[in-house]
């Protein structure tokens, strides 16, 4: 009878996951409080990388200097953050993922965000100061050009296009990995601390 219940209980979460839709994908982490909900970047585990829950870090830049920043970034001791590509793959192709659903929309970090995963100034989700503006891409495109997003810019949202690198533009971090995953050097220590002395008490047991 237990047994049956528990088939029964197993089959209901089952079939949950089974039908959580492909873009509830968000997952906050880097909690400003240690375990609160105040989280300071989401994790996207459909493309794998982590985005700054403040979308508005930095204000207006040109794109050098949003680059710099960017890889300048250190939050809570995470470093590694970077602008978004528009060509992950590297292969020269942007694609636009307009409408939604493109086959391979996932070679555009931000275009996914919108298109995929409903991410824009007016529906943010669980991002703050998202901009209804154009966002710098990481993506170059010669000499004195670089990728850039419209969110929303004159009414017309989830384009990406081309810019001259001295135009002033937004930018939003993000992070290839998941953040959560990456040690923090303290907890690594005392981790390590933690296995030497287990060693030690399974040498004095032997002795």
């Amino acid at each position: 009878m237990k047994q049956s219940h528990l088939k029964g209980a197993l089959g209901v979460i089952l079939s949950t996951l089974i039908t959580l839709p492909a873009h509830a994908a968000l997952i906050g982490v880097l909690p400003a409080t240690s375990g609160g909900t105040d989280y300071q970047a989401y994790y996207d585990d459909q493309l794998d990388i982590t985005w700054t829950a403040n979308a508005n870090i930095n204000s207006f830049g040109v794109w050098d200097t949003q680059t710099a920043w960017a890889a300048g970034l250190d939050i809570d001791g995470v470093t590694g953050w970077r602008l978004p590509n528009a060509d992950v793959n590297g292969d020269g192709i942007i694609i636009d993922c307009r409408g939604g659903g493109v086959t391979g929309c996932a070679d555009n970090e931000m275009g996914f965000l919108f298109w995929e995963e409903g991410i824009t100034a007016d529906a943010p989700g669980p991002f703050s100061n998202a901009q209804s503006n154009t966002y710098w891409s990481a993506t170059e495109y010669g000499p004195g050009l670089a990728g850039a997003f419209s969110s929303g810019f004159a009414g017309v949202g989830g384009v990406t296009a081309v810019n001259l690198k001295d135009t002033l533009v937004f930018a939003w971090a993000v992070r290839s990995g998941n953040v959560s995953a990456v040690p923090v050097p303290a907890a690594v220590w005392l981790f390590g601390s933690g296995l030497l002395g287990l060693v030690g008490v399974a040498r004095r047991k032997r002795a």
